[in-house]
């Protein structure tokens, strides 16, 4: 059944020149195909933005399971495995049901031009539309106003993460390009919960809400969340909530977590604090500053060492994951070193830059199979020229294995950063596959 998965999405890859070509025709006219399943889906909430918009979705599916709902989930991309972006009903879709959904796609489509995204998005649709579920939590997969998710006409809410530099080969150079085109999920009467923006980013989302009547309820202003004696303490106009500290480290994560609090406030605010107090102790995200248990990559490293993955790669990611690694390192001291790697589009020297004076040095390694990326010795280049230590290094397993042949002062505390594709590598070479 695996196989036949894979010829699929194989298929789908090959329909289409680009792969990437920002458009809804081709999706809508698959859609109509199929008699339109994104109009009969569970109530959606929509997410787009350009840090946090899947740690923002776990901690919304772990409250709401925590209270008993079942939950659809939609992100891109996967880690290991394709089933990893279509969840439903609080459960990965299995193989079988997969590729029937793939199959039935690949019948309508019959051949014409569509991309990889259009696709498997639509066949999630196709899924999403036959199975309950209580809430479908959909992840924008690139921009927003013309990516693929963006044919749902009526969401429950639109949620707008943090909007930073990315992607600037397709929407500009600038916040304000940027945030127009994360804007474009948002529709008239549907609430917009928005995070925590820059001023020009927010003035841009806010007036796009106001051209299409959507309720704002917007960070800083209508909810409030800060961090005191250790708690997530949360305010709205409906009053204050002490809970607990995210699963999920760093300290970005807080702000993730109470952008969670306030969508789920703002359409069932029924929902009660036991629960989000169990969501936010329990929601789990791979590959967000997850800590690698011992496997076949990890016992490569030195012993005993903390081994830490993080997809995260772009200017905004560097800053606060090298402001989750200070706090770590003030609440136990540890050598910092890092292992990274680069796709080529990336603003490498932004996000490296933010490890300067807190990495003793970096491992640079190169990405593997087809992604564009850049060659360890070109990382390790850029690194350098940040004021960051750094040297070339053939994989992430020659890497552990230089950093265990060293003698250390004390135990080592190793980051391998720099792209998602590099943490599914990582985890499907420690056989942990998320689940």
């Amino acid at each position: 059944m695996l196989a036949r998965v894979e010829s699929y999405l194989e298929r789908f890859a090959a329909l289409h020149p680009r792969k990437i070509d920002l458009s809804l025709g081709r999706i809508e006219r698959l859609l109509a195909k199929l008699g339109d399943p994104q109009k009969r889906l569970p109530p959606v909430i929509h997410v787009a933005g350009t840090n946090g918009k899947g740690s923002t979705i776990a901690f919304m599916r772990a409250c709401l399971e925590a209270e008993g709902r079942r939950v659809h989930v939609y992100t891109s991309p996967h880690l290991v495995r394709f089933n990893e972006r279509i969840r439903l009903s609080g459960e990965l879709v299995d193989d079988a049901r997969l590729a029937e959904a793939l199959s039935l796609i690949d019948a309508v489509n019959n051949g014409e031009t569509i991309t990889f995204f259009e696709a498997t998005t639509a066949a999630a649709f196709a899924l999403f539309s036959e199975t309950p579920a209580d809430a479908l939590l959909l992840e924008v997969g690139l921009g927003g106003r013309y990516d693929a998710t963006n044919v749902i006409e009526a969401p429950a809410a639109t949620v707008i993460a943090p909007v930073s530099l990315d992607h600037v080969e397709w929407f500009g150079s600038t916040i304000p390009e940027i945030a127009y085109e994360k804007a474009g999920i948002l529709r008239a009467g549907a609430p917009a919960i928005i995070g925590d923006q820059s001023p020009e980013g927010l003035a841009v989302i806010e007036r796009e809400a106001a051209r299409l009547d959507a309720p704002r309820f917007v960070s800083g202003r209508d909810f409030h969340v800060s961090f005191e004696n250790g708690r997530l303490v949360y305010e709205d106009e409906a009053g204050l909530l002490d809970l607990p500290p995210p699963r999920l480290p760093g300290r970005h994560q807080f702000g993730n977590a109470g952008l969670a609090v306030a969508t789920l406030r703002r359409l069932w605010p029924e929902i009660p604090a036991s629960a989000l107090d169990r969501g936010l102790r329990s929601a789990e995200w791979p590959a967000r500053l997850q800590r690698l248990r011992l496997g076949p990559l990890t016992r490569l490293g030195p012993k005993p060492a903390e081994i830490w993955l993080d997809g995260a790669h772009n200017e905004d990611g560097g800053r606060a994951l090298a402001e989750a690694m200070a706090d770590f390192e003030d609440a136990a001291p540890a050598p910092l070193v890092l292992i990274a790697a680069s796709l080529a589009s990336k603003d490498t020297r932004g996000f490296l830059a933010h490890f300067r004076g807190l990495a003793q040095e970096a491992l640079c390694v190169p990405l593997s199979g087809e992604h564009a990326g850049r060659s360890a010795e070109e990382v390790a280049a850029i690194a350098r020229a940040v004021g960051l230590p750094a040297a070339a290094s053939d994989s992430v397993a020659s890497a552990l294995e230089f950093f265990a042949a060293r003698s250390w002062p004390s135990p080592p505390r190793i980051l391998i950063i720099g792209s998602l594709y590099l943490a599914g590598d990582v985890l499907k070479a420690n056989d942990e596959a998320p689940h």
